[in-house]
């Protein structure tokens, strides 16, 4: 049987979908070349002259993830609502994707290359840039909250991004073995408890 060669109506976006979808499920050192051949259905050649490495497909994969996953959460921050409904509506969009029937479990960018091996460090610290950036995005949000006065001038914006992030990041990990939207839910309906007795709370020493 000849090898695949890259169709005569080649889609390129529908291909860059199917190598997230199989970057997503297995991670980056789980997804073989045969994988994402298979998926995209080009040989790799053709993969290689279309998406140049598999780093650079694996980042251009991301790349579309964010734009598409991370659309939502990035317009709740920036929504002109106040601190509490924005974090809600962080929480239950996160609730609903990473439990999506249809689509991989979890988040790609927080668990699709936590562990690499040395030779794929600069993919580990690509997704660890990415998860800053989202980091600071929720961060800056805060502070403008707190600015204005809706989060109270002793509260530690730092410690409450931290407890914001973690919980997604777990709530991430929850998906992956196997909680359902109901799961989640319950886990973002508590979170907004916590937050609201983290806010009204004295301040800590760090």
């Amino acid at each position: 049987m000849a090898e695949r060669g890259r169709p005569r109506c080649f889609d390129r976006e529908a291909a860059l979908y199917k190598a997230m979808d199989v970057f997503w499920r297995n991670g980056y050192e789980g997804a073989s070349l045969a994988q994402l051949t298979e998926a995209m259905g080009i040989n790799s050649p053709s993969l290689y002259a279309t998406f140049g490495s598999k780093e650079d497909l694996y980042k251009e994969a991301v790349e579309q993830y964010d734009a598409n996953e991370g659309a939502e959460i990035n317009a709740s921050l920036s929504a002109d609502t106040d601190i509490r409904t924005a974090l809600y509506n962080v929480m239950r969009i996160t609730a609903e994707y990473f439990s999506d029937p249809d689509k991989p479990a979890g988040c790609m960018v927080l668990l699709s290359a936590l562990n690499c091996t040395p030779e794929n460090a600069s993919v580990a610290q690509h997704m660890c840039d990415l998860r800053k950036r989202s980091t600071n995005l929720l961060r800056q949000r805060l502070l403008r909250a707190q600015q204005s006065g809706e989060i109270a001038a002793s509260a530690n914006i730092e410690q409450l991004t931290a407890f914001m992030t973690s919980v997604r990041q777990g709530m991430s990990i929850q998906a992956r073995d196997g909680a359902d939207r109901d799961v989640l839910m319950g886990i973002a309906n508590a979170t907004l408890i916590a937050w609201d007795a983290l806010c009204s709370a004295p301040p800590t020493s760090a």
